[in-house]
């Protein structure tokens, strides 16, 4: 029989028994302090470069088009990444730090659907409606239509890869 300090008072055998296998008790990627590290350089990176591009290129006639543009070109870069990390391998080991550094990271910063929220608001505020509609709609739109087209062109790139003999690893 099993004294009161020994692991099988504490946690008795059934289904929700702890194990001591690695991959169960490892912390989550987002409690990891790498993953932090990785998602907060690139976010900075990100972030420190959309602030450049909307400084040199400030809203034209009240349309804020470097917000636009960085939210679309943003929106394709990171279809266009995770396809081709996808075909490369699991999710884990260098693969998975490039998608928390680029990905997550960097065009998380890039992007910034706060300043869409903010000026649309601004738009609105201003008494064009309309505009304003146009905007947070057609950017909404175009950034899911720039999401598939760096899918597509990530699949494209690893079709000719893949036939010129330099493709990845793994193909789908």
């Amino acid at each position: 029989m099993a004294g009161a300090g020994t692991p099988e008072h504490r946690h008795p055998p059934g289904p929700h028994r702890p194990t001591d296998h690695p991959s169960l008790t490892r912390r989550p990627i987002h409690l990891r302090w790498r993953s932090l590290v990785l998602v907060a350089t690139g976010g900075l990176a990100g972030t420190a470069t959309r602030e450049l591009l909307t400084l040199a290129a400030p809203p034209s006639g009240g349309f804020p088009a470097a917000t636009f543009l960085i939210n679309i070109s943003g929106a394709f870069v990171l279809g266009l990444l995770l396809d081709a990390l996808a075909r490369r391998g699991p999710d884990e080991g260098r693969l998975q730090a490039l998608r928390l550094l680029a990905g997550t990271g960097f065009c998380g910063g890039f992007t910034t659907y706060s300043a869409l929220a903010t000026d649309t608001a601004l738009l609105v505020g201003e008494g064009d409606t309309g505009s304003a509609m146009l905007y947070a709609f057609g950017t909404l739109l175009a950034g899911g239509a720039a999401s598939w087209a760096g899918i597509v062109v990530a699949e494209r790139l690893h079709s000719l890869c893949a036939r010129s003999g330099n493709g990845s690893r793994r193909t789908t």
